[in-house]
């Protein structure tokens, strides 16, 4: 492209030569002497100092165009990992519970105040985020306060977090000290057909969540309830019906979007036509991979590419893996499944790892190394930090997972941070 700019704006000097001779020639008659052959030299030259000219021009407006090219966006991400330690990149994989911080049981075992206890934890452990629950929460301002010590005390921005559906499972809109809309379960919002109300669902919650210091809602329930007996899920599901639930799920997940707090579809693959309660037990979905496509994944398709998180259930699927390995702990369903067939690329977190799903069968330990090694990302609220912590670690110092599976994750996870805006 530049030889050839550079070639027409030659020619058309060129041609501005021949004309000016041209007509110097006309107006003396064509009385050719001595003299014009001296005007020819002369005008060529002007031409091709005009060429030459036009040629640097060219040439300097390129530069200019290089230099002022917009410049490739910085990988802050990538500069924040080069200088976090393995402790400090193992930690962000934690998401635990506020009371999990107060090591030194200075508050009884329910945190409301980042205390010396709580940031020495912290400082220690750098762990992802923290969640909250009833017991953490006393009033606004306290609540306010707690948010704002626990970032302020962590060397990197926190998820600070909780179970806020609507309905009956809240922390905030159940205290009275909190005068917040309160909604009916999701199964009512969900049956009046109106997607504008689970819209209106995420915008109310999460307007009132952000103000409260805390920027991650562990909702929408993506569940369908298809089994009558489920005793889990029930009226937290939007409906029976996959197509409804699919809409209301949707449109909940803008309204929290819109509100700047990001969402987490849960349960994944599925949680509500099982009979059993995973909290306590092995659950278990018998269904082929197949049925699941036509009736549980619907809503969960339908908002892969909006939701930030997807929470993988302790739930056992023997027709699509094979054994009793729950979802949590299935590269089948999470790595092959979830990321590769359905092309999820966002950050995977686990139910708690306390559940009875998990906690009756593997050692608190192994827990959190087999959820990696399935393709999770974030492991919530294990039921000792030190442990979980101490057995991801000695996992990656014997070699059974790699320090670039541990940077997968820590990289998605401040990529989600950095998307809105804590880093």
């Amino acid at each position: 492209m530049k030889k050839r700019l550079i070639t027409a704006v030659l020619c058309a000097a060129m041609m501005l030569a021949s004309c000016g001779e041209s007509s110097i020639r006309e107006a003396r008659g064509e009385q050719v002497t001595q003299g014009t052959s001296s005007a020819s030299t002369t005008t060529s030259a002007a031409a091709s100092r005009s060429a030459s000219a036009a040629t640097t021009t060219t040439m300097a407006a390129t530069t200019a165009a290089t230099t002022t090219a917009i410049p490739e966006k910085k990988d802050k991400v990538g500069e924040l990992m080069a200088k976090m330690t393995l402790e400090e990149k193992i930690g962000q994989l934690f998401v635990v519970r506020a009371s999990a911080l107060d090591m030194k049981k200075t508050q009884g075992g329910s945190v409301t105040v980042c205390d010396d206890s709580v940031k020495a934890a912290l400082s220690q452990y750098h762990v992802g985020g923290v969640v909250y629950f009833a017991d953490n929460i006393k009033d606004p301002e306290q609540l306010t306060k707690l948010s704002s010590g626990l970032q302020s005390a962590s060397a990197y921005p926190l998820f600070i977090t909780a179970d806020e559906e609507g309905g009956n499972v809240t922390r905030i809109a159940q205290d009275p000290d909190f005068k917040v809309m309160q909604f009916a379960s999701m199964l009512t919002v969900g049956s009046s057909g109106d997607a504008g109300k689970a819209h209106d669902v995420g915008q109310t919650i999460g307007k009132y969540m952000k103000q409260y210091g805390m920027n991650l809602d562990l909702a929408p329930v993506a569940d369908v309830f298809s089994n009558p007996y489920n005793t889990v899920i029930g009226d937290r599901a939007f409906g029976r019906d996959a197509e409804t639930v699919s809409v209301m799920v949707n449109a909940c997940v803008k309204g929290f979007h819109e509100q700047g707090m990001m969402t987490c579809l849960k349960h994944f693959p599925g949680h509500g036509d099982t009979a059993e309660d995973s909290h306590y037990g092995a659950a278990v979905v018998d269904r082929t991979w197949e049925e699941l496509l036509k009736r549980e994944l619907v809503p969960f398709i339908a908002s892969l590419d909006e939701t930030d998180m997807v929470m993988a259930a302790h739930v056992s699927l023997p027709k699509v893996t094979g054994d009793n390995t729950p979802a949590s702990m299935s590269k089948a369903i999470l790595t092959d499944k979830l990321r590769g067939e359905l092309g999820f690329e966002g950050v995977i977190i686990t139910d708690s790892l306390g559940m009875g799903a998990v906690s009756k069968n593997t050692p608190p330990g192994e827990i959190p190394v087999k959820i990696l090694e399935a393709g999770a990302d974030i492991l919530l609220m294990p039921t000792s930090l030190p442990i979980a912590y101490g057995g991801v670690m000695n996992a990656v110092k014997s070699g059974r997972i790699s320090v670039e599976r541990i940077e997968s994750s820590v990289r998605r996870i401040l990529t989600l941070k950095e998307k809105y805006g804590l880093i």
